[in-house]
């Protein structure tokens, strides 16, 4: 190779080739004569998805691999990809009997799932900005697509215009604070940024201050976020529910991984980042909790209590990247599985030949689904926070972090709002056991794909509740490998 030119560590792109290799198969496979059949494609999904899982896997361990120091393989992109690539692959077994029951054609659906994944895994592998905002658009352009799935309806339309527009303001200004930071600095690698933020005074310009916040923007739109998050009820109702499954997990899985990235590099801005991250942190538990209490569409409740959920992470990254990271990559995880499960619980409910979203539709499920009704009922207490759940073990960390760095006021109010969250879960759950079926009969229409995918929901949710060492054993070490 030529003198002076960096290396190239192919392994840090293994993961990312594998899925995109996936993606090109499913284009492939779609435009046969006779096309292929949607458990085809979800296959070659799911293989694509669970090879990079493994590859991701035998990287563990091993000392961290960066290409062309734009992106790098490290414990912190691994653990993610674990997050990221599980969602992805229990969302794209809910989908196999989902699609054909609303009619949606297969082959763009599977292809755009598996871009998706591809730039969530590009994103928490990012160790430029200018990679991090081309992977987030990667992400954000294939989403907006899936989102208005439903051409032929209203809602379906009406999320993706309003993800589509408000997610291009985001983007500009995203762009705008990596154009400040770039001015100021002369570079957008993570690591010579963060050099020159240590230098004396530089903290203080005003405009790396600038490009902080207007970053802070662009993240703060990609984790629904308060005052952020005007998008995500609408587009959580109207796109399919296999789709508002990724958008709650995946997507926010990438950019709350992204954002602790570019926080750690700026670790010099900290008392800055800091005050402004437990402000957000604030509003958006609040907000997001409180106005979920109003809900009788269940999807629109569980995207306010997606709001909610960034809301506790944000009490994590507020606490500091020593104690509060390792407890914010755990709590992904574990919201991710909870949330997943949930929302494919609902995917499988019909009312009238339709999605049972409406409240009503739970009255008395548990005497005619009592499986589902359970499945549903430990996901529920899971987002709660209730023992022996993984949230419960989830919240503990997140809010001991805070309490370690004197965030004592910040971890009552987040207690209380797990208090006011607990009110419009436990109504779901009062209506499934408590309440007599109104109206015609709601059906679970299961198939074997979706069973598997809420089976390893509901057995990783009480898994990581019970014996929660192993995993948070993983995130710590995550963490120590980005920390300098």
């Amino acid at each position: 190779m030529t003198a002076g030119l960096p290396t190239l560590a192919w392994p840090a792109l293994y993961p990312v080739l594998i899925v995109t290799a996936a993606c090109f198969a499913c284009l492939l496979l779609d435009a046969t004569p006779r096309g292929a059949r949607p458990g085809v494609l979800a296959a070659t999904g799911v293989l694509g998805v669970a090879g990079a899982l493994v590859v991701s896997f035998l990287l563990w361990g091993g000392p961290a691999s960066s290409f062309q120091d734009m992106l790098v393989v490290d414990g912190f992109a691994l653990f993610l990809n674990a997050v990221i690539g599980g969602a992805s692959v229990l969302v794209l077994l809910l989908s196999i009997g989902y699609l054909p029951r609303l009619g949606v054609a297969p082959g763009e659906y599977y292809a755009l799932l598996l871009f998706a994944t591809v730039g969530m895994m590009l994103m928490v592998a990012g160790t430029d900005l200018l990679v991090i905002f081309l992977a987030l658009e990667l992400m954000s352009l294939s989403l907006y697509v899936l989102a208005g799935t439903f051409r032929t309806r209203t809602e379906g339309n009406e999320a993706a215009l309003k993800y589509f527009l408000l997610g291009a303001f985001a983007s500009g200004f995203f762009l705008y604070g990596i154009a400040l930071l770039y001015g100021a600095t002369g570079t957008t690698n993570l690591g010579r940024l963060g050099a020159a933020l240590a230098a004396p005074g530089a903290a203080r310009d005003p405009m790396i201050l600038a490009g902080l916040a207007l970053l802070l923007v662009g993240f703060g739109f990609k984790t629904s976020a308060v005052p952020f998050h005007q998008w995500a009820p609408d587009v959580y109702q109207g796109a399919p529910t296999s789709v508002a499954a990724l958008i709650a997990t995946g997507s926010k899985a990438a950019a709350v991984g992204a954002l602790l990235r570019v926080l750690i590099a700026m670790r010099p801005l900290q008392a800055d980042w800091t005050a402004a991250l437990w402000l957000l942190a604030v509003l958006t538990m609040t907000v997001g909790n409180v106005v979920a209490l109003a809900q009788s569409n269940v999807k629109r409740l569980l995207a306010y209590s997606s709001i909610a959920h960034v809301g506790y992470m944000l009490v994590g990254l507020a606490a500091g990247l020593g104690p509060g990271a390792p407890a914010v990559l755990f709590y992904l995880g574990v919201y991710a599985v909870a949330s997943v499960g949930a929302f494919g619980t609902i995917l499988l409910l019909e009312r009238n030949g339709e999605e049972a979203v409406d409240l009503a539709a739970y009255g008395g499920l548990a005497a005619r689904h009592p499986i589902a009704a359970l499945g549903l009922t430990v996901f529920l207490l899971a987002l709660i926070g209730m023992p022996p759940t993984a949230g419960f073990v989830g919240k503990f960390y997140l809010f001991s972090a805070a309490i370690q760095k004197g965030l004592v006021g910040l971890a009552v109010i987040a207690v209380l709002n797990s208090v006011v969250a607990a009110y419009y879960y436990l109504r779901l759950i009062v209506y499934m056991y408590m309440r007599e079926p109104d109206g015609a009969p709601t059906v679970a229409v299961a198939t074997p794909a979706a069973a598997v995918a809420l089976i390893v929901s509901a057995w990783v949710t009480l898994q990581l509740g019970l014996w929660p060492g192993p995993v948070l054993t993983l995130a710590q070490h995550a963490v120590t490998q980005v920390l300098p």
